[in-house]
């Protein structure tokens, strides 16, 4: 039976770390406020901001949100973005994804100064990831990183392979794993022989959005196994891209979810504002 990965414990020791360093700042008289900026009422957002707000609280962080109507111009919003970038008091901005279809998301996520880009989506940040230099990560890939050290798991040689290639997880997770030393595959919906490809994997990570889509048929015995998914099964009920059943028998060990890999954005969310209090001095 595989050893459970706890993202929800993990989380709560660095966010318990982070509460202590913060609390070394403010005595230095040093402040950390994070704005977030929400267009609209998409409900997942509002829960994703509330979540922000709580995590923020915790550990000490000023938490700033800018609630704009559905009907906001991407022209108001470009202004908003550049206030929020000429004030010396934030430190951190995040605009929450998704935004209403009239609004350019690129050209709104380029006009965050690379330097309050706490999210790690700028160009910038990406070419810095990239080329190993200091920037910040994107949230989801940081955290797995994380959890698998946290977890005594060690990268350094192993056969990785990500199924997914987005921007915001498949891609920079590659390089990530890359940076630690793994040997990386990037699979997807084009590739062939799927199966044959992730059962080399030692480590193996799914992120496609597709619930329950990896079975044991895709593991190889002893695989460490991390589910980056957030999907609903056909009861409704949250899941994740694995199969957590019949994968949990087969690997040495898995994240679940709920209580995995999401526990982990959040934390590194504020894990990157502290950083940008270096990054912005």
């Amino acid at each position: 039976m595989a050893k459970i990965i706890d993202g929800k414990a993990i989380s709560a020791a660095i966010k318990d770390e982070l509460k202590e360093q913060i609390k070394a700042y403010k005595e230095q008289g040093i402040e950390i406020t994070l704005a977030v900026v929400k267009v609209g009422n998409d409900p997942a957002s509002a829960v994703y901001v509330r979540n922000k707000e709580k995590a923020c609280e915790y550990v000490g962080i000023t938490s700033r949100t800018l609630a704009l109507p559905e009907e906001t111009t991407e022209e108001e919003l470009l202004k908003v973005v550049e206030d929020l970038n000429n004030d010396s008091a934030v430190n951190g901005i995040l605009v929450q994804l998704p935004l209403p279809k009239h609004i350019d998301e690129s050209k709104i996520l380029l006009a965050i100064d690379s330097n309050k880009d706490v999210d790690g989506f700028h160009p910038v940040n990406v070419g810095k990831m990239v080329i190993g230099e200091d920037a910040f990560l994107p949230c989801t890939p940081a955290g797995i990183i994380e959890m698998l050290k946290r977890s005594d798991i060690d990268i350094t040689g192993k056969e990785c392979v990500v199924i997914g290639r987005s921007n915001i997880v498949g891609k920079p997770m590659s390089i990530l794993m890359l940076k630690e030393n793994a040997t990386v595959t990037i699979a997807h919906s084009r590739t062939k022989d799927l199966k044959e490809v992730t059962k080399r994997a030692d480590i193996l990570i799914a992120a496609i959005g597709k619930a329950k889509f990896v079975t044991d048929e895709y593991v190889k015995d002893g695989a460490v196994v991390i589910d980056v998914g957030m999907d609903r099964d056909e009861n409704g009920k949250l899941c994740g891209d694995v199969d957590f059943e019949s994968v949990e028998k087969k690997a040495s060990a898995i994240t679940p979810v709920p209580g995995g890999v999401g526990q982990m954005t959040v934390t590194m969310l504020l894990v990157n504002c502290l950083r940008s209090v270096e990054f912005n001095k």
